[in-house]
């Protein structure tokens, strides 16, 4: 785990009212999930030109077209993995690292699959700096995942899929959850998936949302 933002930087008191007024407020209850959140500062992993609107309920650009996700979509995606500690996790779309900080706060191990490469060494350097060491990124294809580490006990997907890629959930142990956007090139669906057994799935939605593409063999082809 990192040392994220235990100190009161400028940014402690826009960081607390986005936990409670963004999130809190809007039915996220897991505390792990709300402290990770709080912890974490969230203007280190966007553009400094950006910076003031760092702590607003929006999505914000980052490099290569991709985006940093809305505070409260980063967080209603972590409690829906339902992580208690001791999961080891899997990250599909690293982007500038925000998310994959957020899920180290409370994972085990979190392994992330990013396939623009100037995006996963910058997330890479930005988050060993801030000193996490359960973390492992790589450059690859995302909608195949990370098979050498399955299986792992959650899996989130940070970019819409058209259809759930299948070899992640191959990749999800019995029990696991998997939570990915899949729809349309516009609007999607955020689904749940719970690995109830080998052979049997339990999928629920968490509402629409709109994320970027998921581009690879088993998502948006290039």
């Amino acid at each position: 785990m990192g040392s994220g933002g235990n100190d009161k930087d400028e940014f402690y008191y826009l960081r607390q009212r986005m936990v409670e007024e963004q999130i809190r407020a809007r039915g996220v209850k897991n505390q792990r999930v709300l402290d990770a959140v709080m912890k974490v500062p969230r203007h280190l992993f966007i553009d400094e030109a950006l910076r003031a609107r760092a702590y607003v309920d929006s999505p914000l650009p980052i490099k290569e077209g991709q985006t940093i996700s809305q505070p409260y979509i980063v967080a209603l995606m972590t409690e829906a993995l339902e992580l208690t500690g001791n999961e080891k996790v899997l990250e599909i779309g690293t982007g500038s690292g925000y998310q994959l900080a957020i899920l180290a706060e409370i994972a085990d191990e979190v392994y992330s699959v990013e396939r623009v490469s100037v995006l996963a060494n910058e997330a890479e350097k930005r988050l060993l700096s801030m000193g996490y060491k359960n973390i492992f990124i790589r450059v690859g294809d995302g909608t195949l995942g990370w098979k050498e580490k399955s299986p792992f006990d959650a899996i989130m997907v940070t970019a819409a899929a058209p259809d759930v890629p299948e070899p992640l959930v191959e990749q999800l142990g019995v029990g696991g959850r998997l939570v990915v956007p899949v729809g349309g090139e516009y609007t999607q669906d955020l689904l749940k998936i719970t690995k109830v057994s080998h052979n049997k799935l339990k999928t629920e939605s968490l509402g629409g949302v709109r994320f970027v593409k998921l581009f690879g063999k088993k998502g948006w082809e290039y």
